[in-house]
């Protein structure tokens, strides 16, 4: 069976500490993550380095930075900040590695269907253009025809594109492609509590300066998400007692 075992940095290929990517302090403190699940999620603040390192991951098993499989790589997002140092002192452990699978990238996912449209692949997704879906939908389509195969697949922050009955049918559906194939395996970086349910789900926290493993309701957003629907009145009330006083300007 194909997996993922293990992610390690090697140290000793590091020579610049104090530049980014190793300047964020859960990635300059990283050694190890033993992975011992087909579901795993990356989950922490934004800057803390989750979507970081799942893209060096992603990088290292021969994706391109935007997404996509191996056979295309439209690196165009002129933002897409340097990961090459991380990746080079990335190693990835598998059990089998088979070069298969597919990197989601939300941030950029709109180029990606581009690439599709102009090599004419979208028959491969589904038969219609994913420019002419919503963007819900194109994930959807792409997850039931791209998904499905023998592989290592990457998520980076799915649930953007989907509402939270979509992230249940998002749930449904993994489960389907876990149950119909014992050689799949999920690597998703999110902020979703929905996703963080899913049932034997590995996550890591990259909160508080290191990654270490969590249980589902330790995670941050169950935990926010838990008290501020337990009680949205009382968030509204500290949030807003909290604003600077604006003086009301005459007309």
């Amino acid at each position: 069976m194909m997996r993922l075992k293990e992610i390690s940095l090697l140290r000793q290929r590091v020579t610049e500490w104090n530049e980014y990517p190793f300047s964020i302090p859960a990635i300059a403190s990283m050694h190890s993550l033993q992975i011992s699940s087909r579901v795993c999620f990356f989950v922490g603040e934004n800057g803390t380095g989750k979507s970081t390192l799942l893209e060096a991951t992603a990088s290292h098993y021969g994706f391109g930075l935007e997404g996509g499989n191996r056979n295309f790589s439209p690196n165009t997002t002129a933002s897409v900040r340097s990961i090459d140092p991380l990746v080079k002192a990335l190693r990835l452990s598998f059990t089998k590695k088979t070069g298969l699978g597919f990197y989601l990238r939300a941030e950029s996912f709109f180029n990606v269907a581009s690439h599709v449209d102009s090599v004419g692949a979208s028959n491969s997704y589904g038969g219609k253009s994913l420019h002419d879906q919503s963007h819900g939908e194109s994930f959807i389509s792409l997850l039931r025809n791209r998904f499905t195969r023998t592989g290592f697949y990457l998520m980076d922050e799915p649930e953007a594109a989907l509402s939270p009955q979509r992230q249940l049918s998002f749930l449904v559906l993994l489960h389907e492609l876990l149950t119909d194939n014992d050689n799949i395996q999920f690597l998703i970086a999110t902020h979703s509590p929905i996703l963080l349910a899913y049932p034997e789900a590995q996550i890591f926290s990259f909160d508080g300066g290191a990654v270490h493993q969590i249980s589902y309701r330790e995670s941050q957003p169950f935990q926010l998400v838990s008290r501020f629907v337990a009680a949205p009145e009382r968030y509204m009330h500290a949030l807003f007692s909290e604003l600077p006083f604006k003086e009301d300007k005459p007309d």
